[in-house]
Order: C-alpha cells, then structure tokens, then sequence
C-alpha cells in the first residue's frame, strides 16, 4: 500500500470518528445523551465529561426531565413481622432464592443480572446482627472496608451513606448528614440536598425510612441509621422514576427488609465491560423482585463495595488498594 492511499485511509477514519462522535454527542439520540450527562453529573470526578460538552442551562434541563418522586411517607413498624418458612412450594424463583436455605444459615448470596448489569443481592435472615460501623477516626479520616471489616469481626460488610467530599479526592471523614450508631449521635453535617432521609434500624430491628429531623429520629427509636437516599420503595409503594431518575447510570448500593424480617443487601458492579451500571429504576425492580417492603438507595459510583467473610465479592473501581476508597460508614453484619 502506497504512502497516498495510508494517508487517505487515515484522514477517512477521522472524518468517521469526528462525525460518529457529532452524531452520538449533538445529534437525535437523547437517550444517549441524557445517560452521557446524567451518567457524569453523579460521579465525583468526571463531571467534566458532561459540562466540557454541553452548556450549564441544557445540563440542567436533562437533570430536570430525569428524577426520582419518591413516596412522601414513613415506613410503618407495625407492618414488619418476623416469619420462620418451612415451604417446599414457592410463589416464584425469587421467592425461592431467598427462602430456600439451611436451617442453621445467616445469610444467601444471590447473584443478579439484567440489562446491562451484574451484582450480589445477600439475604440476611438475622436483622438483629446488622449494626452501622464507622471510621475509627471520624472527622480526621476515613477507612477501607477491609479494615472495618476485620476490626468489627463483621461477616459481611457494605458501604452505607455518603459523605464530604468537595474536591472529588477527600479521605471520608466526614459523613453526609445525621449518624446514628448504638442509639447515639455521633455525627450531624449538612452540606447537600441528597434526597431520601433517614434509613435505619429500630431496637426493634425494623427497618425504617422516613424525613425527619434528628430529634423525630431518636423519638422513632433508631439504634443505627443514616440519612442518604433516594428511597426506592416505602411501605411497598414503589418511587416514581422519570428518565433514568438524574442519578444515571453506575456502580450501585441499596438496602432494604421484606415484611418478613428478611435484609436484603444489594451492590451492582459498574464501569467494566461486563456491567455498565444500574440506574434507580433498575434498583426498584430487583428490589421489588425480591420481595423488599422498604428499600432505599445508598452511595454508588466508587463507594459501592461489598465483602464477605474478610473478601471483595464485588468488583469496585475506585482505583485504590483492591479498587477500594476510604469511606466514613458502613452496614456490617456481625
């Protein structure tokens, strides 16, 4: 091949990726971009793959026309009742999934997939196990799960709410909003609108959500609880989810309770070529899926970590050790 037809090949495979990358970021395709800037504007460090693009009024237009209506209620205690099954026959596979176990288990790894996700949902059989750790060094510096895992002798670990995070870079020292552990404040900073509100467990353990303030909170009677969201779903009344609900789509946590006492433990890989991520919508069906009465999203993107027995089951991608970042909070199981 001759030195002309090199380099008339080459400038053909420009003016292809030129017009391919016009038609994908300016053309007809809005689904592609409101994922795109969605997508970036939930990440915390790459919003600039949206605002290098697109001008701030039609970022905030796309956000606009993606949201999450979340149902205006509190979960209701007296509905949660604690079930001991002895079933040969189930209602569904999900159903099955989670019920079908060894008398003596504490807990069941389900591995889910759909439409360009993979995860873990864990059933949880023993609410009164789960308890809400956090950074030894609150206020100074985060931890890796690993080290909270191994320091609490947890079983299983997942990361829980979000928190201070200005410059995209901070070591997780200061979680979002109101912590409660073992019944006792132990830290209350309020920087943002994140949604949702307080998701917790009663000494009852009961899993409750509701916007409160902190004084309705310990009224409500919680012994570990954060304030995060978008909540999913609230006395089985599933969220209304516009778009992809403005929170795009990424590596994702969720937890939520059946009436029947069951946990469920949810974390979906995102960001590697064989799970994209899932969007809210996604969250709501596989939370719905598996019977949750009350469920709620919790921090994603690069927080969204899950260990058992001392081992990442997930595949996190926040570029640390083992792809994890230090983080503030975390639901242990022990």
């Amino acid at each position: 091949m001759n030195k002309k037809k090199i380099i008339k090949m080459i400038l053909i495979v420009f003016l292809f990726s030129i017009f391919f990358f016009l038609f994908l970021f300016y053309g007809p395709i809005e689904s592609f971009k409101e994922f795109w800037i969605t997508s970036a504007m939930n990440t915390k460090s790459h919003q600039y793959l949206a605002t290098l693009l697109y001008s701030d009024q039609y970022i905030q237009e796309v956000l606009r026309k993606n949201y999450v209506s979340e149902v205006d209620e509190i979960s209701n205690p007296d509905d949660i009742y604690f079930k001991k099954y002895n079933l040969s026959i189930y209602r569904n596979k999900y159903e099955k999934e989670i019920l079908e176990r060894d008398a003596d288990a504490l807990y069941k790894v389900v591995e889910v997939n759909g439409h360009g996700y993979q995860g873990f949902l864990v059933a949880i059989y023993d609410p009164s196990r789960i308890h809400l750790a956090t950074t030894a060094y609150l206020f100074q510096k985060g931890e890796s799960i690993l080290t909270v895992s191994k320091r609490e002798k947890a079983i299983i670990a997942m990361n829980a709410g979000g928190f201070f995070d200005p410059d995209w870079n901070s070591n997780g020292a200061i979680p979002h909003g109101v912590v409660i552990s073992n019944g006792r404040v132990v830290s209350e900073y309020q920087s943002a609108n994140m949604g949702g509100g307080f998701i917790g467990f009663t000494k009852e353990n009961k899993f409750i959500l509701g916007k409160m303030s902190k004084e309705q909170a310990i009224l409500t009677g919680y012994r570990d609880a954060i304030e995060f969201g978008p909540y999913l779903i609230v006395n089985g009344k599933r969220s209304f989810v516009k778009g992809n609900g403005g929170y795009g789509i990424a590596p994702r946590s969720a937890i939520g309770q059946r009436q029947d006492g069951i946990v469920l433990f949810l974390v979906i890989n995102g960001r590697i070529p064989s799970s994209i991520g899932a969007d809210m919508d996604d969250l709501c069906d596989i939370m719905e899926r598996y019977g949750a009465y009350n469920a709620a999203n919790l921090d994603g993107g690069s927080s969204s970590e899950l260990v058992i027995n001392g081992k990442i089951i997930n595949t996190p991608v926040a570029g640390g050790e083992n792809g994890l970042r230090d983080m503030s909070t975390f639901w242990i199981v022990k």
